[in-house]
């Protein structure tokens, strides 16, 4: 655990009933003339957009909608959304989506005045500063990326999905309204709650686990666990959803204090080779890197068990095994695959999932149990 800690977060965060009428007082108070609304067409169709848009019409602000951006974008797909953006002279953005549009616009928000981008950051997150200032619209609970410093794009000629981090990118404002998730499809709701739920329990295991990150860990963990299910059942459980939306950002936030384990590091090649979409890829290897770091987070586990399960199991093995059984089980209630067969990964590709795996080095070192090449070989074969 760390020693040494910060806490950073968005600067205001609007949420219950109605929140999104606070977008007209936002762009009243930043005087915002000229308003670039990132989503994507998916968002669209879904007439989610029209919720944030009524208020931004009755505003009378000018915007343009740059909402050309695909599932789990890479680099140059991302950059030709913030170079359209640049182009426009927006002086605010709003991002209306789940963590890629959220991410691109994170982006966006500090290249508008530079001549290199993302690809530059690649390799050297730190050097952009914010230029524009963003209001961040969740339509997942979810990746969290509301509250996070990070940005997830795909780098093709890696065949990996890179994170880059610069606290510059916390989004200044969010709103969390349950509206913009009452519709979601249950099967996308399932793969961005088990998301959040692997973003709660990594947190709360990670090497870099603190008193600040713990707060956040362990209430989000709590709340997913016990309302993951519902959420994703039932589309009249507000209560839940709404549950949901809020863990997701309390689970952001830990990120930002503590930081993901090996279950993210070995996802990034899923998504970034095989293009499964990340929280299905977190799914299919959350039991599995769980088992394997159990032996040094057994008591960690333990005390998740007394504060979210509260059930009959009285050692801290029982327990320790209960709350991995519970992750397992919400995997395989919620109907997503936990093998990596079902989307055509052939097992010749075993070395070099390894190989890909082991560069993500960022969060490799935050797992409690060291991971070697042999280990990660052995999770893959699991899944495999």
């Amino acid at each position: 655990m760390l020693t040494k800690y910060n806490l950073k977060m968005p600067h205001a965060v609007f949420s219950g009933e109605d929140a999104l009428d606070k977008i007209t007082d936002i762009l009243e108070k930043n005087q915002v003339k000229h308003l670039a609304i990132f989503t994507d067409k998916g968002i669209e169709g879904a007439g989610l957009l029209d919720f944030p848009m009524a208020r931004v019409k009755a505003s009378g602000v000018a915007y343009t909608v740059l909402d050309d951006l695909p599932a789990e974008p890479s680099y140059m797909e991302a950059q030709k959304l913030v170079d359209q953006c640049k182009e426009y002279g927006a002086d605010f953005i709003m991002a209306v989506g789940g963590g890629s549009v959220q991410d691109t616009a994170k982006l966006a928000s500090i290249l508008m005045t530079d001549e290199y981008g993302i690809k530059e950051l690649l390799d050297t997150p730190g050097r952009a500063k914010k230029c524009i200032k963003t209001l961040m619209i969740p339509t997942t609970a979810g990746t969290g990326s509301e509250a996070t410093p990070n940005a997830i794009v795909a780098v093709p000629e890696k065949q990996l999905k890179v994170g880059i981090v610069n606290t510059n990118m916390i989004a200044d404002y969010v709103i969390l309204d349950a509206v913009m998730i009452k519709k979601l499809p249950r099967k996308i709701a399932a793969a961005t709650g088990v998301d959040a739920l692997a973003h709660a329990i990594e947190c709360w295991t990670s090497n870099k686990a603190n008193p600040f990150s713990d707060i956040f860990a362990m209430q989000a963990l709590d709340m997913i666990l016990n309302n993951i299910e519902r959420a994703c059942d039932d589309p009249e459980a507000m209560d839940a959803k709404n549950k949901m939306q809020i863990a997701s950002f309390y689970a952001g936030v830990a990120i930002t204090a503590s930081g993901t384990t090996a279950v993210h590091a070995l996802s990034y090649p899923l998504g970034g080779k095989y293009h499964i979409a990340h929280g299905v890829s977190n799914a299919i290897l959350l039991a599995p890197v769980m088992r394997f770091n159990e032996p040094a987070c057994r008591e960690r586990l333990a005390e998740a068990y007394d504060r979210c399960l509260r059930g009959d199991a009285k050692t801290v093995e029982e327990k320790s095994a209960a709350v991995i059984a519970k992750l397992e089980g919400i995997v395989k209630h919620l109907d997503i695959p936990t093998s990596l067969t079902e989307f055509g990964v052939p097992k010749e590709d075993l070395e070099a999932l390894v190989a890909s795996g082991m560069e993500v080095t960022r969060l490799l070192v935050n797992n409690m149990r060291e991971v070697t090449p042999d280990d990660a070989r052995r999770i893959y074969q699991e899944v495999l």
